[in-house]
């Protein structure tokens, strides 16, 4: 029982050592600030998730200097270096990324676009490659019907017939 004990112990820290590599490998010498949205070290401008895991940058002599410089009073900061270690940090303000893109557009041109393509393939269809209507759908036949069937008083009780004055000749 005792060596099955240390070859569990053994094998986690082995895959904590591959998702560290991994996660380094891809964020390069950013500072790792935060657990991110799944535990991975990403970097997102994202609403739902303000702070990412990894700072935006990577570390150069100009951000380390600056961020030294933010350990002190930060009354002594000028604006420009605020700015500075903030896109350091983050590559979009919150107005930034929410801001509208007009992907709309785009997409309300493919609508119509394909409307269209339906508009003109029905078009075609109907001259080309359908046959025309029987006449028996034209509005003359269909009054023919309609007198014929109450010639021959169908369906008298609850149907057509049923709402014809016969001794006026017209709808009750």
């Amino acid at each position: 029982m005792l060596p099955i004990l240390t070859t569990r112990i053994s094998f986690i820290p082995r895959l904590q050592t591959i998702r560290t590599v991994y996660g380094f490998s891809r964020i390069g010498c950013r500072d790792i600030v935060g657990h991110g949205i799944n535990g991975s070290a990403n970097y997102k401008d994202d609403a739902l998730f303000p702070f990412p895991a990894v700072r935006f940058k990577e570390n150069t002599r100009e951000v380390c200097a600056l961020r030294e410089k933010e350990r002190g009073d930060w009354r002594m900061l000028c604006c420009e270096e605020k700015k500075a270690l903030y896109r350091a940090s983050f590559c979009q303000t919150f107005a930034e990324f929410k801001a509208p893109t007009g992907q709309w557009k785009f997409i309300m041109g493919w609508v119509f676009i394909v409307v269209s393509f339906g508009f003109w393939a029905s078009m075609f269809c109907h001259y080309y490659v359908f046959e025309p209507l029987p006449s028996s759908f034209s509005k003359s036949s269909q009054k023919a019907q309609l007198r014929r069937m109450l010639e021959l008083h169908v369906n008298p009780i609850d149907g057509i017939s049923s709402k014809w004055d016969y001794d006026n000749d017209k709808w009750k």
